[in-house]
């Protein structure tokens, strides 16, 4: 190579050289970059805290099981971003009762409602939960937390689906667990016969309260099932 043309390749090879080093110092944060990277890269809001249970429901019968279901919902948190309202279902209580509780977190209201259980929880139809499972083709209610789901029109009119979140539940939607209308589920019904028939593991409530269910629940809350007899 002669002199004229390894000054040349020289002074293009310094021009290279200069220019990589700027594009990486570029790309690398400096220092007051470093303090501030919180404006660069912002860390993730974290999710707000389970509001205390209000007064006027902590000496409700089922504040115990609120409390186990604010639990939850703490140990689920990445699941949910409303944290505002749950839905508790007492299975401790006879299908006769009131025993689905959606429970304002803030304020403190609470809207009750009949709900069925399953008849695998249920052989003898006795109006009582008697076990629960998980299996599928049990027809029997599962216990722990739910996430509501989608709402959608099916055999049952509008339902909302479920997705199951711990291990005794986590079969709900190919079991296709939701939240539905049924007749057998209603005041008219349990003054006949002195109980509300059985679903097939779903929540079935009162057709004629399926919209204000729906309304108050929306997808993404959750519902929580469970007797405060099992662990």
């Amino acid at each position: 190579m002669d002199r004229r043309n390894f000054t040349k390749f020289a002074l293009s090879g310094l021009a290279f050289s200069f220019l990589s080093d700027s594009m990486g110092r570029a790309a690398l944060p400096t220092a007051s970059e470093t303090l501030g990277s919180k404006a660069l890269a912002p860390e993730p809001t974290s999710l707000a805290p389970v509001p205390a249970t209000p007064r006027a429901v902590a000496e409700k019968p089922y504040a115990p099981l609120l409390e186990r279901a604010k639990a939850a919902l703490d140990n689920h948190a990445h699941h949910f971003e409303l944290r505002d309202r749950v839905a508790i279902v007492d299975f401790d209580a006879p299908s006769k009762d009131m025993r689905m509780h959606i429970v304002d977190l803030i304020g403190g209201q609470t809207s009750s409602y009949l709900v069925s259980h399953g008849r695998g929880s249920d052989p003898a139809h006795s109006g009582w939960l008697h076990s629960f499972s998980n299996e599928p083709n049990s027809l029997a209610s599962s216990q722990g937390a739910f996430k509501t789901g989608d709402i959608y029109v099916g055999q049952h009119g509008r339902s909302m689906r479920l997705i199951g979140l711990d291990a005794q539940n986590n079969n709900a939607e190919s079991r296709a667990i939701v939240v539905h209308g049924a007749d057998y589920v209603s005041e008219d019904h349990v003054a006949a016969w002195g109980k509300c028939g059985r679903s097939e593991g779903c929540f079935a409530v009162a057709p004629h309260l399926v919209p204000q269910v729906l309304a108050l629940l929306g997808p993404g809350r959750m519902l929580y099932a469970d007797r405060l007899g099992t662990a």
